[in-house]
């Protein structure tokens, strides 16, 4: 599974040609996570994904925007562990928790989230100066819990065939793919390293 999170901000090409790029070549899932709209601009963007991924099978999931996600009838949402434990999660689809402690994936699993996403896994320019959290964090978590764990954190071609050899059901990129110059290729060279 190869899951797109998104970033206009960091995108060096038109932003929704970016996603219809991935896309093509098959993203499994793309998390829509433009924290600083407002709702109405956040729905103008998911109202125009979905009109992109229509007739494929990606899968759209809203960060932290449950309204959002029930006007577009995305297929899930996305939320920080604070939320999750948080809130009253009330959506008819798919609840993934991002999640940086193992005792937080205990926790998730046991709410009923449906998946995680673990991270940092590697060195990232999203989380600079913090330390990744390494491979043997993504196996703790998979040692610990019964639902797909999805790595994500300076994840490239390189290295994400380590990270689904280290349980990991899926990848997860954000600036590998927004930010490449060839949004297609880099999304290739990804889902080629997860099918061997």
């Amino acid at each position: 599974m190869l899951y797109l999170i998104t970033n206009r901000k960091i995108s060096n090409k038109d932003y929704l040609d970016v996603i219809r790029d991935s896309v093509m070549v098959g993203v499994d899932v793309i998390i829509l996570r433009e924290k600083d709209l407002n709702d109405k601009e956040l729905l103008n963007i998911a109202l125009s994904i979905k009109e992109i991924i229509k007739d494929t099978d990606t899968k759209l999931i809203i960060n932290g925007n449950i309204e959002v996600a029930k006007k577009v009838s995305a297929e899930g949402i996305h939320l920080t562990y604070k939320d999750f434990v948080k809130k009253k999660t009330n959506y008819n689809g798919l609840v993934g928790v991002s999640v940086h402690k193992v005792e937080e994936s205990i926790m998730a699993c046991e709410k009923e989230a449906d998946y995680l996403l673990a991270s940092h896994i590697y060195e990232t320019n999203c989380k600079k100066g913090l330390k990744p959290k390494g491979l043997s964090f993504l196996k703790e978590i998979k040692n610990k819990v019964n639902i797909p764990v999805i790595g994500l954190g300076g994840i490239s071609h390189l290295n994400a065939k380590e990270v689904i050899d280290a349980g990991a059901d899926g990848i997860a990129v954000m600036s590998y793919i927004m930010s490449s110059d060839d949004p297609y290729n880099a999304t290739l060279k990804l889902k080629e390293q997860l099918i061997k």
